[in-house]
């Protein structure tokens, strides 16, 4: 019998990026039954974004990838539905994720998927969700949704940096200064935002950026440090915020 392999994304930073934001988002306001159905909405459709956008890239095995994707989306409209039959509101999001989403799959077409516009994008979509599991929570639209996605970019947007400058960008020195750089604003801008307990999860960014950016470092290494960073990103930040 031949064996079916799964498709799931490869990037692990991917599944901090899908689940953290819309973690913190529900916990800054209150956990309700129906975050679940649209947490798993939100997975289905990342799970879906993957071979979809591969049908993109790829011409062969092209059917098999739609096939995946159109699977995974499925899946994740099944579990959506009862949220929207609840929450309507949640439809105002839609224009939002098809915009970042358009820019990623430009992207997409011309082969500049590492290009720091999309990687923007990316990480303003995954914030997004966070936004709606607030809402979805009983937040109100004000000074700490804004927060909630403030700081989810912040953190989310430093990995970028950093992976950057020890993969890709590593030889280029002034990708090493604008990663150093930007941790160090991140670590800043909670004082000026009159919420300087918040600097207390952008300490290991920083201090690991210092370190190691710009230096050759195994994936497997960085992977672990990813892990941690984003272990106490979203423990200090559920305490702090």
């Amino acid at each position: 019998m031949k064996k079916i392999s799964m498709v799931i994304p490869r990037e692990h930073g991917g599944w901090a990026m899908v689940s953290i934001p819309f973690i913190i988002g529900m916990m800054a306001a209150n956990p309700v039954l129906l975050h679940l159905p649209l947490f798993l909405a939100w997975l289905f459709l990342y799970l879906s974004s993957y071979p979809l956008l591969q049908a993109l890239k790829q011409t062969t095995k092209r059917t098999w990838w739609l096939k995946w994707g159109a699977g995974y989306a499925a899946v994740a409209l099944m579990c959506l539905i009862p949220v929207l039959l609840q929450e309507l509101w949640l439809f105002w999001f839609a224009p939002v994720l098809i915009l970042l989403l358009a820019v990623n799959i430009w992207h997409v077409r011309r082969k500049s998927e590492r290009a720091l516009l999309n990687d923007v994008c990316a990480i303003l979509l995954f914030c997004t969700a966070g936004a709606a599991a607030y809402l979805l929570g009983g937040g109100t639209w004000g000074g700490e949704l804004a927060e909630v996605l403030l700081y989810n970019f912040l953190y989310f947007m430093g990995t970028v940096f950093f992976v950057k400058s020890v993969f890709r960008e590593r030889k280029n020195k002034r990708w090493t200064i604008y990663a150093k750089v930007y941790h160090l604003i991140a670590l800043i801008l909670p004082l000026l935002l009159l919420s300087p307990w918040m600097c207390l999860p952008f300490v290991y960014p920083l201090i690991k950026t210092w370190i190691y950016s710009g230096k050759p470092l195994k994936p497997m290494r960085v992977g672990i440090m990813e892990i941690v960073g984003s272990v106490q990103f979203v423990i200090l930040t559920l305490i702090l915020l």
